[in-house]
C-alpha cells in the first residue's frame, strides 16, 4: 500500500476536519454541562424565592389578623361606659378648640365643628389617621386611661402606650 493515501490532501482535510468536529462536540458537550448547572442554579433560587414569598404572604396574613384582633379589641373598649364618656369629652374639646378658631356664628359653628371632631375620632379608631388627643398635650402626655382609675377597671383593662 502507497503511504502517499494517508498524506495525501484528501487525508490531510479529513484529519482537520476531524479534529475540528472533535473540539467543536467537545465545546458542544462542554455547553450541555453548563447549561444544565445554570437550570439547576435557576430551579434552586426559584425555589428559595417562592420559600421567602410564601413566608411573607404568612407573616402578613398574620399581621392582618394580629391588626383585625386589636380592632376588635379597640372597639370592645370603645364600648365601655368610661371609654365612651371619654370618647365623648375628647370630641366636645376638639370642637371647642375648633371654635376658638371659627366664631362667626356660634351654633352653626358648633354643630360643624362637633361633627369634624366626631368624624376625626372615628378615622382614628378606624386606624386611618394617627391619634391626637387634645387632653395628652394638656396634661402632659399622661393618657386618661392611665390616670386613677377604680381598682377593678384598671386591672380588667390593659393601658395603651402612647
Amino acid at each position: 500500500m502507497d503511504k502517499t493515501i494517508f498524506y495525501g490532501h484528501f487525508a490531510l482535510g479529513l484529519y482537520l476536519g476531524l479534529i475540528f468536529a472533535a473540539l467543536a462536540l467537545y465545546r458542544i458537550i462542554r455547553l450541555k454541562f453548563e447549561l444544565s448547572g445554570y437550570k439547576r442554579h435557576l430551579s434552586n433560587k426559584l425555589e428559595i424565592e417562592a420559600e421567602q414569598l410564601q413566608k411573607m404572604k404568612r407573616d402578613q396574613e398574620a399581621v392582618r389578623k394580629e391588626n383585625e384582633n386589636l380592632r376588635v379589641k379597640v372597639a370592645a373598649l370603645n364600648e365601655n361606659p368610661e371609654r365612651r364618656s371619654q370618647r365623648d369629652l375628647e370630641v366636645f374639646a376638639r370642637a371647642e378648640k375648633r371654635m376658638l378658631v371659627t366664631v362667626p356664628g356660634f351654633a352653626p359653628a358648633w354643630e360643624g365643628a362637633k361633627s369634624a371632631a366626631l368624624s376625626e375620632i372615628q378615622e382614628e379608631e378606624a386606624g386611618k389617621a394617627p391619634p391626637k388627643s387634645v387632653f395628652s398635650k394638656i396634661f402632659g402626655g399622661v393618657r386618661p386611661e392611665t390616670s386613677e382609675a377604680p381598682k377593678s377597671l384598671s386591672d380588667s383593662q390593659p393601658t395603651q402606650a402612647s
